[in-house]
Protein backbone atom coordinates (compact mmCIF):
# COMPACT_ATOMS: atom_id res chain seq x y z
CA UNK A 1 0.00 0.00 0.00
CA UNK A 2 0.91 3.60 -0.93
CA UNK A 3 0.32 6.78 0.73
CA UNK A 4 0.10 9.69 -1.23
CA UNK A 5 -0.44 13.20 -0.28
CA UNK A 6 -2.70 16.43 -1.82
CA UNK A 7 -2.84 19.67 -1.40
CA UNK A 8 -5.17 22.43 -2.39
CA UNK A 9 -2.93 24.21 -4.45
CA UNK A 10 -3.30 25.70 -7.73
CA UNK A 11 -3.84 23.14 -10.70
CA UNK A 12 -5.00 20.28 -7.89
CA UNK A 13 -8.44 21.86 -7.32
CA UNK A 14 -11.59 22.26 -9.29
CA UNK A 15 -14.92 23.95 -8.89
CA UNK A 16 -16.43 21.38 -11.21
CA UNK A 17 -17.15 18.05 -11.91
CA UNK A 18 -15.60 17.27 -15.64
CA UNK A 19 -14.95 13.66 -17.00
CA UNK A 20 -11.82 15.13 -19.37
CA UNK A 21 -10.06 16.70 -16.72
CA UNK A 22 -6.52 15.64 -16.21
CA UNK A 23 -6.22 13.60 -13.02
CA UNK A 24 -4.15 15.10 -10.05
CA UNK A 25 -3.19 12.30 -8.84
CA UNK A 26 -3.33 8.66 -10.44
CA UNK A 27 -3.44 5.63 -7.23
CA UNK A 28 -3.80 1.92 -7.43
CA UNK A 29 -6.52 0.33 -5.62
CA UNK A 30 -5.64 -0.10 -1.68
CA UNK A 31 -3.64 2.70 -1.83
CA UNK A 32 -4.20 5.72 0.90
CA UNK A 33 -4.35 9.33 0.03
CA UNK A 34 -4.37 12.04 2.57
CA UNK A 35 -6.12 15.12 0.64
CA UNK A 36 -6.59 18.67 2.10
CA UNK A 37 -9.09 20.70 1.16
CA UNK A 38 -10.11 24.63 0.98
CA UNK A 39 -13.86 25.33 2.48
CA UNK A 40 -16.02 25.15 0.05
CA UNK A 41 -15.56 28.86 -0.89
CA UNK A 42 -12.00 28.12 -1.09
CA UNK A 43 -10.96 30.89 1.24
CA UNK A 44 -7.37 31.33 0.95
CA UNK A 45 -6.91 33.35 4.44
CA UNK A 46 -9.42 32.88 7.00
CA UNK A 47 -11.92 35.27 7.42
CA UNK A 48 -11.18 37.80 10.71
CA UNK A 49 -14.55 38.97 11.04
CA UNK A 50 -18.07 37.24 10.25
CA UNK A 51 -18.34 37.45 6.90
CA UNK A 52 -15.94 39.28 5.69
CA UNK A 53 -14.97 38.48 1.72
CA UNK A 54 -10.85 36.98 1.46
CA UNK A 55 -9.07 36.02 -1.59
CA UNK A 56 -10.30 33.00 -2.98
CA UNK A 57 -8.99 30.08 -5.21
CA UNK A 58 -11.57 30.79 -8.34
CA UNK A 59 -12.78 34.00 -9.47
CA UNK A 60 -16.49 33.96 -10.22
CA UNK A 61 -16.64 30.40 -8.56
CA UNK A 62 -19.21 27.79 -10.39
CA UNK A 63 -19.85 25.99 -7.37
CA UNK A 64 -17.49 24.05 -3.79
CA UNK A 65 -13.74 23.72 -4.08
CA UNK A 66 -12.49 20.53 -4.26
CA UNK A 67 -9.14 18.45 -4.35
CA UNK A 68 -9.03 16.53 -7.20
CA UNK A 69 -9.17 14.46 -9.33
CA UNK A 70 -7.77 11.24 -8.30
CA UNK A 71 -7.96 8.74 -10.44
CA UNK A 72 -7.86 4.98 -9.49
CA UNK A 73 -6.20 2.23 -11.97
CA UNK A 74 -8.22 -0.41 -12.97
CA UNK A 75 -11.87 1.13 -11.99
CA UNK A 76 -14.19 1.17 -14.58
CA UNK A 77 -18.21 1.63 -14.98
CA UNK A 78 -19.95 -1.27 -14.01
CA UNK A 79 -17.36 -1.44 -10.38
CA UNK A 80 -17.93 0.28 -7.05
CA UNK A 81 -15.40 2.53 -5.42
CA UNK A 82 -14.79 1.83 -1.96
CA UNK A 83 -13.88 5.02 0.02
CA UNK A 84 -12.78 4.26 3.82
CA UNK A 85 -12.67 7.31 5.47
CA UNK A 86 -10.20 7.10 7.57
CA UNK A 87 -9.40 10.33 9.33
CA UNK A 88 -11.15 13.67 9.17
CA UNK A 89 -9.39 16.67 10.97
CA UNK A 90 -11.18 20.21 10.34
CA UNK A 91 -8.78 23.14 10.26
CA UNK A 92 -8.88 26.06 13.30
CA UNK A 93 -11.87 28.32 12.09
CA UNK A 94 -14.55 27.98 10.29
CA UNK A 95 -17.70 29.87 8.95
CA UNK A 96 -21.66 29.27 8.28
CA UNK A 97 -24.27 31.26 6.69
CA UNK A 98 -28.18 31.72 6.27
CA UNK A 99 -30.34 33.68 4.27
CA UNK A 100 -27.32 33.89 1.54
CA UNK A 101 -29.81 32.61 -1.37
CA UNK A 102 -33.61 33.99 -2.21
CA UNK A 103 -35.13 30.63 -2.74
CA UNK A 104 -38.52 29.26 -0.93
CA UNK A 105 -37.12 28.18 2.23
CA UNK A 106 -35.58 31.19 3.25
CA UNK A 107 -38.57 32.72 2.14
CA UNK A 108 -40.56 31.01 4.01
CA UNK A 109 -38.53 30.91 7.18
CA UNK A 110 -38.54 34.94 7.33
CA UNK A 111 -34.66 35.38 5.87
CA UNK A 112 -35.36 38.04 3.34
CA UNK A 113 -32.71 40.65 4.59
CA UNK A 114 -29.06 40.66 4.69
CA UNK A 115 -27.59 37.11 5.43
CA UNK A 116 -26.63 36.06 8.52
CA UNK A 117 -23.39 34.60 9.44
CA UNK A 118 -21.18 32.82 12.14
CA UNK A 119 -17.37 32.48 12.72
CA UNK A 120 -16.12 29.45 14.05
CA UNK A 121 -12.96 29.01 16.35
CA UNK A 122 -12.52 25.13 16.21
CA UNK A 123 -10.74 22.97 18.48
CA UNK A 124 -10.07 19.65 17.20
CA UNK A 125 -8.36 18.47 20.30
CA UNK A 126 -11.27 19.02 22.40
CA UNK A 127 -13.95 18.32 19.86
CA UNK A 128 -15.78 21.40 19.78
CA UNK A 129 -16.32 24.62 17.79
CA UNK A 130 -17.32 28.01 19.67
CA UNK A 131 -19.19 30.87 17.63
CA UNK A 132 -18.20 34.52 17.56
CA UNK A 133 -21.32 35.17 19.46
CA UNK A 134 -19.92 32.56 22.18
CA UNK A 135 -21.96 29.54 20.82
CA UNK A 136 -20.71 26.19 21.69
CA UNK A 137 -21.01 23.38 19.40
CA UNK A 138 -19.91 19.37 19.61
CA UNK A 139 -17.71 18.76 15.98
CA UNK A 140 -18.38 16.03 13.85
CA UNK A 141 -15.98 16.60 10.99
CA UNK A 142 -16.72 14.95 7.51
CA UNK A 143 -16.98 15.73 4.25
CA UNK A 144 -20.12 17.28 2.08
CA UNK A 145 -18.61 16.24 -1.10
CA UNK A 146 -17.12 12.87 -2.09
CA UNK A 147 -18.01 11.58 -5.77
CA UNK A 148 -16.94 11.79 -9.53
CA UNK A 149 -18.10 13.58 -12.56
CA UNK A 150 -21.32 12.03 -14.56
CA UNK A 151 -20.06 10.40 -17.73
CA UNK A 152 -21.47 13.80 -20.00
CA UNK A 153 -19.17 16.74 -19.85
CA UNK A 154 -18.99 19.32 -17.18
CA UNK A 155 -21.60 19.42 -14.30
CA UNK A 156 -22.19 21.44 -11.30
CA UNK A 157 -20.90 20.03 -7.74
CA UNK A 158 -24.06 21.31 -5.84
CA UNK A 159 -26.81 18.55 -6.55
CA UNK A 160 -26.17 15.22 -5.52
CA UNK A 161 -26.30 12.35 -7.44
CA UNK A 162 -26.92 8.71 -7.53
CA UNK A 163 -24.74 7.97 -10.24
CA UNK A 164 -21.49 8.81 -8.58
CA UNK A 165 -22.22 11.04 -5.11
CA UNK A 166 -21.10 14.36 -4.88
CA UNK A 167 -22.75 17.06 -2.42
CA UNK A 168 -24.24 14.16 -0.62
CA UNK A 169 -23.71 16.11 2.57
CA UNK A 170 -24.06 12.98 5.07
CA UNK A 171 -23.03 13.65 8.46
CA UNK A 172 -23.02 9.72 8.97
CA UNK A 173 -19.95 9.91 7.09
CA UNK A 174 -17.34 10.56 9.71
CA UNK A 175 -14.28 8.65 10.11
CA UNK A 176 -14.58 4.96 10.24
CA UNK A 177 -17.03 4.84 7.77
CA UNK A 178 -16.77 3.29 4.33
CA UNK A 179 -18.84 4.99 1.20
CA UNK A 180 -19.47 2.82 -2.07
CA UNK A 181 -19.97 5.09 -4.97
CA UNK A 182 -21.03 3.74 -7.93
CA UNK A 183 -17.78 4.00 -11.44
CA UNK A 184 -19.50 6.81 -13.75
CA UNK A 185 -16.47 7.29 -15.82
CA UNK A 186 -12.82 5.29 -16.17
CA UNK A 187 -10.55 5.68 -13.50
CA UNK A 188 -12.87 7.00 -11.46
CA UNK A 189 -11.68 10.46 -11.06
CA UNK A 190 -12.45 10.94 -7.36
CA UNK A 191 -13.15 14.55 -5.85
CA UNK A 192 -12.96 15.45 -2.07
CA UNK A 193 -13.99 18.48 -0.47
CA UNK A 194 -16.65 20.71 1.44
CA UNK A 195 -14.89 20.18 4.64
CA UNK A 196 -18.39 20.35 7.69
CA UNK A 197 -17.31 20.41 11.18
CA UNK A 198 -20.67 20.08 11.79
CA UNK A 199 -24.33 19.88 10.63
CA UNK A 200 -27.45 18.80 11.73
CA UNK A 201 -29.21 16.22 9.06
CA UNK A 202 -31.15 18.55 6.55
CA UNK A 203 -28.16 21.15 6.73
CA UNK A 204 -30.86 23.77 7.04
CA UNK A 205 -29.69 26.91 6.47
CA UNK A 206 -27.58 25.93 3.68
CA UNK A 207 -24.03 25.50 4.76
CA UNK A 208 -22.97 23.47 8.05
CA UNK A 209 -19.52 24.61 9.95
CA UNK A 210 -17.52 25.29 6.60
CA UNK A 211 -13.93 24.70 7.08
CA UNK A 212 -10.74 23.44 5.77
CA UNK A 213 -10.09 19.93 6.38
CA UNK A 214 -7.70 17.07 6.04
CA UNK A 215 -8.73 13.70 5.22
CA UNK A 216 -7.07 10.41 5.10
CA UNK A 217 -8.95 7.86 2.71
CA UNK A 218 -8.39 4.94 1.35
CA UNK A 219 -9.41 3.27 -1.63
CA UNK A 220 -10.52 0.13 -3.29
CA UNK A 221 -12.41 -1.62 -6.43
CA UNK A 222 -15.39 -3.41 -5.08
CA UNK A 223 -16.96 -6.21 -8.01
CA UNK A 224 -19.60 -7.63 -5.88
CA UNK A 225 -21.49 -5.52 -4.01
CA UNK A 226 -24.86 -5.84 -2.33
CA UNK A 227 -26.51 -3.76 -4.15
CA UNK A 228 -25.76 -1.47 -7.46
CA UNK A 229 -26.39 2.32 -6.12
CA UNK A 230 -24.96 4.60 -3.87
CA UNK A 231 -24.72 3.47 -0.10
CA UNK A 232 -22.44 3.02 2.95
CA UNK A 233 -21.25 1.17 6.39
CA UNK A 234 -20.63 3.59 9.03
CA UNK A 235 -19.49 3.02 12.62
CA UNK A 236 -23.16 3.40 13.97
CA UNK A 237 -25.31 1.52 10.68
CA UNK A 238 -25.78 0.76 6.92
CA UNK A 239 -27.11 3.71 4.82
CA UNK A 240 -28.69 3.74 1.54
CA UNK A 241 -29.50 7.04 -0.23
CA UNK A 242 -32.05 8.61 -2.73
CA UNK A 243 -32.07 11.77 -4.82
CA UNK A 244 -34.76 13.71 -6.48
CA UNK A 245 -36.29 16.79 -6.78
CA UNK A 246 -39.74 14.85 -5.37
CA UNK A 247 -38.84 14.39 -2.09
CA UNK A 248 -41.22 10.85 -1.86
CA UNK A 249 -39.34 9.72 -4.75
CA UNK A 250 -35.64 10.47 -3.15
CA UNK A 251 -37.82 8.52 -0.20
CA UNK A 252 -38.49 5.67 -2.16
CA UNK A 253 -35.04 5.49 -3.76
CA UNK A 254 -33.37 4.91 -0.48
CA UNK A 255 -35.88 2.99 0.95
CA UNK A 256 -36.09 0.31 -1.94
CA UNK A 257 -32.31 0.42 -1.68
CA UNK A 258 -32.11 -0.44 1.74
CA UNK A 259 -34.90 -2.92 1.35
CA UNK A 260 -32.78 -4.25 -1.47
CA UNK A 261 -29.77 -4.89 0.88
CA UNK A 262 -32.02 -6.66 4.04
CA UNK A 263 -33.38 -9.63 0.70
CA UNK A 264 -29.39 -10.03 0.38
CA UNK A 265 -28.45 -9.90 4.50
CA UNK A 266 -31.21 -12.24 5.57
CA UNK A 267 -32.74 -14.12 2.58
CA UNK A 268 -36.14 -12.45 3.00
CA UNK A 269 -38.80 -11.48 0.30
CA UNK A 270 -39.41 -8.32 -0.79
CA UNK A 271 -42.51 -8.09 1.07
CA UNK A 272 -41.00 -9.68 4.35
CA UNK A 273 -37.97 -7.47 4.16
CA UNK A 274 -40.13 -4.13 3.83
CA UNK A 275 -42.60 -5.51 6.75
CA UNK A 276 -39.29 -5.75 9.46
CA UNK A 277 -37.75 -2.39 7.72
CA UNK A 278 -40.78 -0.52 9.08
CA UNK A 279 -39.82 -1.39 12.51
CA UNK A 280 -36.07 -0.99 12.42
CA UNK A 281 -35.39 1.15 9.51
CA UNK A 282 -34.70 5.14 9.96
CA UNK A 283 -35.79 7.39 7.03
CA UNK A 284 -33.66 10.91 7.53
CA UNK A 285 -33.59 13.69 5.26
CA UNK A 286 -29.94 14.40 4.49
CA UNK A 287 -30.40 17.92 3.43
CA UNK A 288 -33.28 20.18 1.75
CA UNK A 289 -31.25 22.57 -0.09
CA UNK A 290 -29.02 21.39 -2.59
CA UNK A 291 -31.54 22.31 -5.47
CA UNK A 292 -32.00 18.16 -5.27
CA UNK A 293 -33.93 16.27 -1.95
CA UNK A 294 -31.35 14.26 -0.20
CA UNK A 295 -33.04 11.30 1.79
CA UNK A 296 -30.86 8.90 3.22
CA UNK A 297 -32.15 5.09 5.00
CA UNK A 298 -30.36 3.86 8.47
CA UNK A 299 -30.48 0.42 9.42
CA UNK A 300 -28.29 0.37 13.00
CA UNK A 301 -26.24 -2.51 13.61
CA UNK A 302 -27.75 -5.43 16.40
CA UNK A 303 -31.18 -3.48 14.88
CA UNK A 304 -31.76 -7.55 13.65
CA UNK A 305 -30.95 -10.28 15.70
Amino acid sequence: MTVHELHPESGFTTDVFDRSAPPVLTVDPGDTVVARSLDAAGFLERQRSPGEQRPTMFDGQRGHCLTGPIEVRDAEPGNVLAVHIVSVNPADWGWTVAGAKNNALNRALGLTGAPSWLLWEIDADLGTATSDRGHIVQTSPFLGVIGMPPNEPGHSTIPPRAAGGGNIDCRDLTAGATLFLPVTVPGALLHLGDGHAAQGDGEVSGTAIECPMTTEVTLDIVTDAPISGLHAVTPSGRITFGFDADLNAAMAEALAAMVTWMQYLYDLDRGTATALASSVVDLRITQVVNETWGVHAVLAHGAIT
